[in-house]
């Protein structure tokens, strides 16, 4: 059978890699994706090893490219596509590193002194307008708030008038302008005049690079220990300080030269800017490249690190899993890289023997990768064991539908599931950052026929957001049965609720053409019909799963050379469950065929037979379905009882017959075919099939494994949840009359959708699917499937290289 059936059949095989060629062998092996590489150097630590300079070499060229996409990441720029892989990444890279290092250290140096020269320049302005008031003649000049609000300090001081007057200006941040004004209050009362403005426009804090409006605070202070306290407390609130020229004259000029040197830094600034965009420009079209190769160049050095030399340190041996359809393929890559590399001696592969059990290796694709993730959760298949994924991806859509059959919650899903589908190249679905939403990506095809299958059995129960659809006219008749009954005006009045005789004539016209008929939703036991019917699909569709199950452990024993299993295991397995419940499914069908509306008040009940077969007694008020029934019951029941020893100690005392025999101690003859396990765990020969025994079974006794496993059955959903939100919801909207009916009908149905898409659609989805789940995994696979295996992980560069 193929991979998706079976495993792949992989083997261990040797890498022979001359030294010269190594690399471009990897290389080439990576980018094919064939192999998994074993590490021969287990003991041996990271920073021993061989290629651990190159794998440092790496790493640092790895902080080289982050700091290169925090430059880009600040500079609002979006990588571009990866060109043709350029030669010399290293030098290239720490190149273009320190030249962007350089550029944006100068361009941040410039953008600070231009700030503080604009900063210095306000200052001056706005100093210019408090000291350029005409004083009076004699008297030293007035100072005056440059606030709207009054100073805290009076500056009507007349006592220290004929002393000189010296300034300290320059800006602060406005969060820390009244602690500052209050501990200079506090500190030099009643010899300092404060005043404070807005600066005109914002600037850059250079602390945290946010846009802010500073304040600009020029004192005027009395003696030269009053100045030193005010420079100390400008420090400590961090505060920029500029010099404030005396004289108005030098005020000017010192304007002047600021402007100047504005003007001149703006031109330096600006050729800055062109330049390091063009680093940037650079960086943006080489850095997808050089982060690829470099992951390739590390990822190929961690491998050749797990590699080993031979004596004479010329040639590298790797040990590797290898799927057996692919070693002419890895032949291939190694000749490849041996011509890339230009070396004349070619790399070769080897087979090997091996006793270990191989990794499980199934390939999948974008359809069938969903329903394998399935399977998966349960437990990866052990070596060459049958897959349930192909049956799964009938199955499961199916069993799910069983429990989730309604047209229109089936359409809304597939509809979401086609949507999903036909835009599954978008980038934008397939690298959202929502786990949920990735959930729910990964399974669009699961999700897509399940929807498909919901709409079948949907029509099959005759639902549509729990209403009955009216597709084909209805088999049965009321007129027919109003003329040709004893009903009459007084019985009408007396019985709101009437029966439907089918033994009428003319009443029941036959079965339905789909499905069920429509209305069997207008009767009063419309639940009690459905849930009859239900129960009764389930056991049937049930037993048919379980008993495909325990089928499809033919082909694991037959593989795996087990043949005792069909007669210790399979065989009282199907005894004893087509003794129990595949016989009630045959009651079911026989019943059902048996008796018609003409005798359907005598039908005797199953579920009384069924009980009287485990008692072994007969009921005389519940009529036998056919005759010699109590015969019969009674011996399929003592089959089945027959049938558990032989579950439980079949295969444990075959497996001790078969190491020992019970008179001379000797170990008893292996028959052909038939691998002898050894002493812990290992076993005769070099076959890869080394514990055929221990990997059926998982590892668990053959007791645990050979126990019947009861029988679960899971109905569906009941429709009340359904009814109910139709009946208080919908159903308001309709009841009303004229205009007032539509409007209601607007919120109300949107209320309805609302509560459709998150109680019906996505809560009783997640029901009906984890059931189905519990069906899949605890009735189907446990009857073949142990699930004891682990992944066959390539190395490789593409993360989906068999999917």
């Amino acid at each position: 059978m193929g991979s998706l059936f079976r495993s792949e059949e992989v083997c261990l095989a040797q890498l022979f890699l001359q030294s010269a060629s190594a690399y471009s062998c990897v290389s080439e092996l990576g980018e094919r994706g064939l192999l998994e590489f074993r590490d021969l150097n287990p003991k041996v630590s990271a920073f021993q090893r061989r290629f651990v300079g190159e794998v440092r070499r790496c790493e640092e060229m790895e902080k080289t490219f982050t700091f290169l996409q925090q430059e880009l990441r600040g500079a609002g720029r979006v990588l571009g596509p990866c060109p043709d892989n350029p030669l010399r990444v290293q030098e290239q890279s720490e190149q273009l590193a320190q030249e962007l290092r350089e550029v944006s250290c100068n361009r941040t140096s410039l953008r600070g002194r231009l700030r503080e020269l604009r900063q210095y320049l306000h200052v001056l302005r706005e100093g210019q307008r408090f000291t350029s008031l005409p004083a009076p003649l004699g008297s030293p000049p007035r100072p005056r708030a440059l606030s709207e609000r009054e100073p805290i300090l009076d500056p009507s001081l007349h006592q220290h008038l004929d002393r000189k007057i010296n300034f300290v200006a320059g800006v602060i941040h406005p969060w820390r302008v009244s602690a500052f004004e209050r501990l200079l209050w506090r500190a030099c009362r009643g010899y300092l005049v404060a005043s404070f403005v807005e600066m005109p426009e914002p600037m850059e804090d250079p602390a945290t690079g946010e846009s802010i409006t500073w304040v600009i605070f020029l004192i005027s202070y009395w003696g030269e220990q009053i100045g030193q306290k005010i420079r100390k407390i400008s420090d400590c609130f961090h505060c920029h300080v500029y010099p404030y020229p005396e004289s108005e004259a030098s005020r000017a000029d010192t304007m002047s030269g600021l402007h100047s040197q504005i003007q001149d830094l703006s031109v330096v600034l600006e050729e800055t800017e062109q330049y390091l965009a063009q680093v940037l420009d650079k960086v943006v079209l080489a850095l997808p490249t050089w982060r690829v190769q470099v992951q390739k160049m590390k990822a190929i050095y961690l491998v050749l690190n797990q590699c080993s030399f031979d004596v004479t340190e010329k040639c590298l041996i790797a040990e590797v899993w290898c799927p057996v359809r692919d070693l002419t393929q890895v032949q291939d890559a190694l000749r490849q890289g041996s011509y890339k590399s230009g070396s004349s001696v070619e790399c070769f592969v080897q087979r090997i023997p091996t006793s270990e059990s191989p990794p499980t290796l199934i390939r999948t694709n974008k359809f069938t990768a969903g329903f394998q993730s399935i399977v998966d959760a349960y437990g990866v298949a052990s070596y060459q064991e049958v897959n349930p994924a192909p049956y799964a991806i009938i199955t499961f859509p199916f069993i799910f539908a069983i429990m989730f059959g309604d047209v229109g919650h089936g359409l809304l899903m597939f509809l979401f599931a086609l949507w999903m589908v036909l835009y599954e190249n978008s980038p934008s679905l397939r690298q959202a950052s929502n786990e949920i939403w990735l959930t729910f990506f990964e399974g669009r095809y699961l999700i897509l026929l399940m929807g498909a299958f919901s709409i079948y059995t949907g029509f099959i129960y005759n639902e549509c957001f729990s209403k009955a659809t009216v597709i084909f006219p209805s088999a049965w008749s009321v007129a027919t049965m109003a003329n040709r009954s004893s009903w009459s005006s007084d019985y009408l009045a007396t019985h709101p609720s009437l029966t439907l005789d089918p033994n009428v004539t003319g009443v029941f016209q036959g079965p339905y053409p789909f499905g069920i008929d429509p209305i069997w939703s207008l009767a009063t036991n419309h639940l009690n019909f459905l849930n009859s019917f239900k129960m009764k699909m389930s056991v049937v569709l049930g037993i048919v799963h379980m008993g495909f199950g325990v089928l499809l452990g033919i082909f694991n024993h037959v593989h795996f050379q087990q043949r005792h299993r069909l007669v210790l295991e399979f065989l009282p397995e199907m005894v004893f469950l087509l003794a129990l419940f595949g016989y009630l499914v045959f009651l079911i069908f026989y019943k059902w065929v048996k008796f018609s509306a003409a005798d359907s008040m005598v039908a005797p009940s199953i579920l009384i037979h069924f009980i009287d077969m485990f008692l072994f007694t007969s009921n005389t008020t519940n009529l036998p379905l056919y005759r010699g029934q109590v015969p019969v019951q009674t011996v399929l029941v003592a089959l089945a009882l027959a049938s558990v020893p032989v579950l439980l100690l079949g295969t444990p005392l075959y497996l001790c017959c078969r190491r020992r025999t019970p008179r001379t101690g000797c170990p008893a003859p292996v028959a052909a075919g038939e691998q002898e396990p050894l002493l812990e765990g290992q076993e005769a020969g070099n076959s890869v099939n080394a514990t055929k025994e221990d990997v059926e079974s998982g590892g668990h006794s053959p007791d645990a494994e050979a126990k019947p496993h009861p029988l679960r059955l899971s109905l569906s959903p009941p429709p009340e949840l359904s009814e109910v939100l139709w009946t208080m919801v919908m159903r308001n909207g309709f009841v009303r009359l004229s205009y007032v009916g539509g409007v209601v009908l607007v919120p109300v149905f949107a209320a309805f959708a609302v509560l459709t898409v998150a109680i019906l659609l996505v809560m009783e989805g997640l029901s009906a699917f984890l059931h189905a789940l519990r069906l899949h995994w605890v009735e189907f696979q446990n009857k073949f499937y142990v699930g004891a295996g682990y992944k066959l992980c390539p190395f490789a560069f593409a993360p989906d290289t068999w999917e």
